[in-house]
């Protein structure tokens, strides 16, 4: 199983550890392209504060990110599932999980970035700031540019198992699964019960709350049907609404 994962806006601060090594980061046939975004990224932020201000879509209060930008080749590394924070971040809780269901969040979740494509949890990589809605000098929309360089590392990424998307829509348009691998891809969209309605933080907060009773499940759907199965088995409202598409269905988040 692949669990596909959106990142968070706020960040927890890199620490004090070593720096980030992009040769060591997962997904190896990503590194090119990494190295272009950070060289672009550290470049634009290094320059005129106000222009990457208004390239990185930053407001007056957050004008300390492009100092930090600027300082990622330097800056601490912390394992990404350390760096992300956030309502799904919290739901899924990666630091209470218990060893066998880290492992599998180690094997399983694969976190998209603006910055880095895609990040293991166990990825080692600095606090940053770089939405995949950027359009970086020299690099172009980062969205479009990803799409490039996903295209022929995800679908070995994504193995013979279920491919869990539970991406926010920016960042489902860097890879989109196709083929055998579309066939086994499943979607989740979380309703409130009461009115129909999508609410983001019933969404973000139901998805990390999902991710997290898989790992501890050591359930391993092979694909929708299966997963659909087993979500019910977990206690969750499991409806298909289409080919690959499911909706969840809650009444409040605790």
């Amino acid at each position: 199983m692949l669990v596909l994962l959106p990142p968070s806006e706020g960040k927890a601060s890199s620490g004090t550890g070593a720096p980030v090594k992009v040769e060591a980061l997962s997904l190896p046939g990503l590194r090119e392209a990494r190295e272009a975004v950070l060289r672009e990224l550290v470049e634009l932020c290094a320059g005129d504060e106000e222009k990457a201000r208004e390239v990185l879509g930053l407001s007056e209060g957050l004008r300390g990110e492009v100092a930090k930008n600027a300082d990622l080749p330097n800056a601490g590394a912390r394992p990404a599932g350390e760096i992300y924070t956030g309502v799904l971040y919290d739901a899924l809780g990666l630091a209470t999980l218990d060893a066998d269901a880290a492992a599998r969040a180690g094997r399983s979740l694969l976190i998209f970035s603006g910055l880095w494509g895609a990040v293991r949890v166990t990825d080692r990589i600095p606090s940053y700031r770089c939405s995949m809605g950027v359009k970086l000098p020299g690099v172009g929309a980062l969205g479009a540019y990803w799409r490039g360089a996903m295209a022929g590392v995800l679908p070995e990424a994504a193995g013979e198992g279920l491919v869990l998307d539970l991406r926010s829509s920016a960042y489902a348009g860097a890879w989109k699964p196709k083929g055998e691998v579309a066939g086994r891809t499943a979607t989740v969209r979380v309703l409130h019960a009461p009115t129909r309605k999508v609410v983001s933080h019933f969404n973000k907060a139901t998805k990390g709350r999902i991710v997290r009773s898989l790992l501890l499940s050591g359930a391993e759907p092979a694909g929708p049907e299966e997963l659909v199965e087993v979500l019910r088995g977990l206690g969750y409202v499991v409806e298909v609404a289409g080919v690959g598409k499911l909706d969840v269905l809650v009444d409040e988040v605790h």
